[in-house]
């Protein structure tokens, strides 16, 4: 019994630090932001925990005396009044201090927080869609500025500056292992500073309720070395290149002429449309529908021939394909990298 009971032990304590680590999780920090939280988490907790024994053993001690000196008649006594009017006071003050000291802590935690971005040369705008994220570079040449959906690719090691809007309702941005969270609000931006420490997929997402699905609402930060950053830029700039093959043509033709070119743009095509992703290099990301499938042929076919069956409630309409039509399209699809 003691060595099954040792082993439950063990593994319980196991999983519980499996479950402070990966690559969506406050306690797991990869930038100043997130560590600078998971400092304030952490030491929130221990206090917490300290007070919480303390307190039980104040309540415990005068329990366990009546207990062993067994029940006694009620006597006034005075000095024992000020001895417990003294204690009282004492926690009371006690408590105090750790408020305002809990208050300094958050203060000069927020300090911190604000200037990771006073020198970031790079700002990305987020808005927020039901249910997928709209990423925008912006540059001061025209030329550069980039649009894409639901991946943000980050130069590793430099603060980058987030302006957090949204076209809808509320939400909110969170990648727990690179900061806190911070709400999308219609009409107003707010300005949220992250940076990774080193190269490496991060996971985020919406923590606020937004709709049917908010929990599909996902998101991924990539931070890369600044020239593979760079060099990824450049490519996301280039428009798409030609069908790579005659069905790819054929799809490409169908695209064009059914209703995904009034939602969907797809650089050097006539289709501009801006309510929906920007398609130009959808095969270049990991997923699809804002994390909610991998991205793979088959998922492609899935999304596009029955959206509402992968993400029900989302704006994509039902396209009336037969089995040849929708594999012209996703092999066109498939070829835009």
């Amino acid at each position: 019994m003691k060595r099954l009971a040792s082993t439950g032990f063990g593994t319980a304590c196991v999983l519980f630090l499996q479950g402070c680590a990966g690559w969506q999780s406050a306690l797991d920090p990869k930038g100043p932001a997130a560590s600078e939280l998971a400092w304030l988490i952490w030491f929130f907790t221990a206090l917490c925990a300290v007070i919480w024994v303390l307190v039980m053993i104040a309540l415990a001690t005068p329990l366990m005396m009546r207990s062993r000196d067994g029940a006694e008649p009620l006597v006034l006594d005075a000095g024992a009044d000020h001895r417990k009017l003294r204690v009282v006071v004492i926690a009371v003050g006690l408590t105090a201090v750790i408020v305002v000291g809990l208050t300094l802590l958050s203060f000069f935690a927020n300090r911190t927080l604000a200037a990771i971005g006073s020198d970031a040369a790079l700002t990305i705008r987020v808005t927020g869609h039901q249910w997928w994220w709209e990423v925008r570079y912006e540059d001061a040449t025209p030329s550069r500025i980039l649009t894409t959906a639901n991946e943000i690719h980050i130069p590793a090691g430099e603060p980058v500056r987030l302006l957090l809007t949204s076209t809808d309702v509320i939400h909110s941005f969170w990648v727990p292992s690179l900061s806190g969270k911070l709400d999308l609000i219609p009409g107003h931006i707010n300005v949220l500073d992250i940076k990774a420490d080193k190269p490496g997929v991060y996971r985020g997402q919406c923590a606020e309720f937004c709709g049917a699905q908010h929990a599909n609402m996902g998101t991924f930060i990539i931070a890369e070395p600044k020239e593979k950053f760079d060099a990824w830029w450049n490519d996301q700039l280039q428009p798409s290149g030609p069908p790579a093959s005659d069905e790819a043509k054929a799809g490409e033709d169908l695209f064009l002429k059914r209703p995904c070119v009034m939602c969907h743009r797809i650089g050097g095509t006539p289709a501009g449309g801006t309510v929906a992703p920007d398609l130009t290099h959808i095969a270049s990301r990991r997923t699809l529908a804002a994390g909610t499938l991998t991205m793979s042929r088959g998922n492609i076919a899935a999304w596009i021939a029955d959206p509402q069956g992968v993400k029900p409630g989302s704006h994509m309409p039902v396209v009336e394909l037969n089995g040849d039509e929708l594999n012209a399209i996703v092999a066109y699809l498939e070829g835009l990298k």
